[in-house]
């Protein structure tokens, strides 16, 4: 599959254009101060005037980490999603949804791919992370006992963490930095913020189709590289949850 620019619509782009400017302002105090240097790094190839190129982003990315985009109709399999994060790619819809759906998405379209994934990805400790991750994955293939624990770490992780930042809880994860009304409902304390245990996190059942309650807050990048040889350990010993 392939993105085709001539698709979208005017209406597509302003879409685009409201969804980034709106969110980038409201990340500016929220936000987690490396993906908001990752971001503004990329500006040449990801900023609220247009729709991304895929192709220009994937050009860009030749020069820092090697990471490219794969275009993908939607949700795919666990297994092949870890493969592709094996090989350095991250999948990307190419659809966006409505202005009536500016607040709130349950199945992730092309906004919260590209601009909540793809500009950590040029943070070579987080990059790093994502492929090692990717790997782990890709070596569990057919284990679902596995690849569930697994699920659950990317979900508190790469999807919905939050990470310390000048004693602060700044977030990180994919799934907040796309959404307005999450962002600000963690930033106004109306949930719960855990300090990230690899065992917790690994026995968490998840709801992806609600706001979430609790999140796990990370001390630094570094950690994350750290949970993943730990979640390692734990899951090569068949610890079941």
């Amino acid at each position: 599959m392939k993105q085709n620019m001539q698709n979208y619509t005017p209406t597509d782009q302003l879409v685009w254009r409201t969804l980034f400017n709106r969110q980038v302002k409201n990340l500016e105090t929220k936000g987690s101060p490396i993906y908001l240097e990752c971001l503004k790094k990329m500006n040449p190839v990801l900023h609220g005037d247009t729709i991304p190129n895929f192709t220009e982003i994937n050009t860009w990315f030749k020069n820092y980490t090697q990471w490219q985009i794969e275009v993908v109709p939607g949700l795919i399999p666990v297994e092949d999603f870890f493969e592709l994060l094996a090989n350095k790619k991250f999948c990307s819809s190419t659809w966006l949804r409505s202005m009536e759906q500016l607040d709130y998405l349950e199945e992730p379209d092309m906004f919260h791919d590209v601009f909540g994934h793809i500009p950590l990805l040029a943070d070579p400790n987080f990059s790093e992370f994502a492929h090692q991750f990717g790997k782990l994955g890709q070596s569990f293939k057919g284990n679902q006992i596995v690849l569930t624990q697994l699920q659950r770490l990317y979900w508190f992780t790469i999807e919905f963490g939050l990470i310390k930042e000048n004693n602060q809880p700044k977030v990180y994860g994919a799934g907040i930095i796309s959404s307005f009304g999450e962002t600000n409902r963690i930033a106004n304390a109306n949930c719960t913020i855990l300090p990230f245990d690899i065992d917790i996190v690994l026995k968490k059942v998840f709801q992806n189709d609600v706001l979430q309650e609790e999140y796990f807050l990370i001390e630094s990048i570094n950690q994350l590289n750290e949970a993943l040889q730990q979640a390692h350990i734990l899951l090569a010993r068949k610890i079941e949850y």
